[in-house]
């Protein structure tokens, strides 16, 4: 079965025609490309879990909270999509069923970013340890961690491949108790951020 990265991208490859240059807006951030990793087994995400640890580095200074900024770049960014898509169907104009399945299914990542937003208050990540080098420098580490997770996952989550993987990671750098409870709503920010990244791209 497709992952539901998969059909996304298809709703929007610039071939589909409901891509259109300067329909969105610009984001704030620069975000990074749209994650295409080899997908990993539980013994390759624990392995995994060891060498990203061991590449991590931490700054001491905090920044500012970028996080809920980012989430409303990506939730306008689906609306968007949505919109178009749904023009498109009132138009008559033929709509995938990779375009139907995410006007069906939009209710869900909805209620995500709702979720996202209770369980995220203002100023909170800015408390989470930072990194100061690779891709998510600035951002939290948790939160790499969770892009790490779905991208070698092709957007899925398995519990027994994040559980070895973050026990793996811990072996070389233990995470704050701060973190290890942040884990479930990075992981939907990370899912949804992947969904933006797939429309930006």
């Amino acid at each position: 079965m497709n992952s539901i990265w998969t059909r996304i991208k298809r709703v929007f490859s610039r071939s589909s025609g409901f891509w259109r240059t300067g329909q969105f807006s610009q984001p704030r951030y620069e975000y990074e490309p749209i994650l295409r990793s080899e997908l990993f087994s539980a013994d390759q995400m624990a392995s995994h879990g060891i060498a990203l640890a061991g590449q991590h580095r931490l700054s001491a200074l905090s920044a500012r909270d970028s996080m809920l900024r980012r989430l409303d770049d990506n939730e306008q960014l689906l609306k968007r999509s949505c919109t178009a898509l749904v023009s498109a169907q009132l138009s008559s104009r033929a709509v995938t069923p990779a375009a139907e399945w995410l006007l069906d299914n939009y209710f869900l990542v909805e209620d995500h970013i709702r979720t996202a937003r209770t369980h995220l208050p203002k100023g909170y990540s800015r408390e989470l340890p930072r990194l100061i080098n690779g891709p998510s420098a600035g951002l939290p580490r948790v939160y790499d961690i969770a892009l790490e997770t779905i991208s070698h996952g092709d957007g899925r989550v398995d519990e027994q491949s994040l559980s070895r993987f973050i026990v793996s990671y811990q072996t070389v750098m233990p995470l704050a108790l701060g973190e290890l409870w942040a884990i479930p709503i990075m992981l939907r920010l990370a899912l949804i951020e992947t969904c933006g990244a797939w429309l930006r791209g």
